[in-house]
């Protein structure tokens, strides 16, 4: 350490990265700031920075930005071939909107597949909501209960997706497989999100009824068919997308597999939809340059938590939280550590689990917290701090919503944040 600091001051750094991260900062600016302060801190030698930076390309966080890249690659494909509509409008037509109740349990459906296929919230939203809200502002649905929906059932589907990156990281630093990250994180945490989330948009929509409503609203076309060659894109998508995942699940593939998953899922998709080979590449290329930008800050994002670990700042930090460890209770640590989780690490749900493994993980090991706990406690440590205070996600599903009533929505999100943090808690007691 710079001067023979105590390793405690390596999370200098890391304090401010997460205090820039509640601010309007580029977020790549960010962690070239904090990589530099802890390059200097815990002197690191410059000349070394090009060989950090190339096998940060071979990193985990490296490939989690990578694979996040593809999922928006497939995002753009599924749009360019016109499957991401026909999904949302097979719903539609499935479930039918010609009441409250169904056109609720309709938007919520089609969020929570789209997100949980694309891997992204505020994408898939924004495929649905021009397709969605026509057909919701006709029966009466509001703004304020249209703006819930797509923040918590889309949210959900970032729970279940199984290539979404937060499930992706979770599994990788839980060894868990996929089936069994299911059982013990995404299910119960979607399961009680969606019942708060159906049972709030009920309510919401009494209580807005009346005092909010859309206007000026594009007619919805009812006369919608897919042509040939997309129902058959689809079916080419949802079958890649099945065989790959169940042969993933018997191989107990780890994270690395989604590369395959989703390049393999888009090139079947794009011929299906008969693209030609050029377009499908450029179509992929472009829809993967939207993520360019976190692809950069993982690869950044990697140095910078390596050189506070080797510093021992984690280790000094677990020492100081040994009357945590003298208490040996896994209620106490799992509330702590949600907590620590949801408010106090901001950015990326990614790269917040990549902070919280390194900061807890030798007490995870000296309390015997289970595989399973710990991917529940990071999956909530990850998601629900969109949910905890008003920030990226909640204000841009609000801006998809096209809602202004902040008020509701937050009452939502503190609602699910509680919720959340008892539910972990009770299943720790159990651990």
């Amino acid at each position: 350490m710079l001067f023979h600091l105590s390793p405690i001051f390596a999370l200098v750094p890391l304090v401010i990265y997460i205090i820039l991260s509640f601010k309007d900062i580029n977020p790549i600016l960010n962690v070239i700031i904090c990589v530099i302060l802890s390059a200097i801190l815990t002197k690191q030698n410059f000349a070394d920075f090009g060989s950090i930076i190339s096998e940060s390309l071979g990193s985990f966080l490296g490939m989690i930005g990578f694979i996040i890249m593809l999922g928006s690659g497939l995002g753009a494909i599924l749009q360019k071939t016109g499957v991401a509509e026909y999904l949302v409008m097979s719903l539609v037509k499935k479930i039918g909107v010609d009441n409250e109740k169904k056109a609720i349990l309709t938007t919520m459906v089609s969020s929570m597949v789209l997100v949980a296929l694309l891997g992204t919230l505020a994408g898939a939203n924004a495929i649905i909501a021009p397709i969605i809200i026509p057909l919701v502002a006709a029966i009466g649905i509001t703004p304020s209960t249209v703006a819930v929906v797509f923040m918590g059932a889309g949210l959900t589907g970032m729970f279940i997706g199984p290539y979404t990156p937060q499930v992706v990281t979770i599994m990788g630093l839980t060894g868990l497989s996929y089936g069994r990250y299911l059982i013990a994180a995404g299910l119960p945490l979607a399961f009680l999100v969606l019942i708060i989330t159906y049972v709030m948009a009920k309510s919401i929509q009494k209580k807005t009824t009346g005092v909010y409503a859309y206007e000026n609203v594009e007619k919805y076309e009812d006369n919608y068919e897919a042509s040939s060659e997309v129902k058959r894109a689809a079916l080419a998508f949802g079958l890649s997308m099945a065989v790959m995942i169940i042969y993933g699940i018997h191989l107990q593939s780890g994270a690395s597999y989604a590369i395959l998953v989703i390049t393999v899922a888009a090139a079947i998709t794009g011929f299906a939809g008969k693209l030609r080979a050029g377009d499908l590449i450029d179509t992929f290329v472009k829809g993967a340059s939207r993520m360019m930008w976190l692809f950069i800050m993982f690869i950044l994002f990697n140095p910078f938590i390596n050189f506070v670990a080797d510093a021992g700042a984690f280790e000094k930090l677990v020492s100081l939280l040994n009357p945590l460890l003298k208490l040996k209770s896994k209620v106490v640590f799992t509330f702590v550590a949600a907590l620590t989780g949801i408010f106090g690490v901001g950015g990326a749900a990614t790269a917040d689990n990549i902070v919280m493994d390194n900061m807890f993980r030798p007490l995870v090991q000296q309390l015997n917290i289970s595989p399973s706990l710990w991917a529940l406690i990071l999956l909530i440590a990850g998601q629900i701090t969109s949910f905890a205070y008003p920030e990226a996600d909640m204000i841009g599903q609000m801006g998809l919503a096209r809602s202004k009533d902040m008020k509701n929505l937050v009452k939502y999100g503190i609602t699910v944040t509680i919720a959340s943090l008892i539910l972990v808690v009770i299943i720790s007691c159990f651990d």
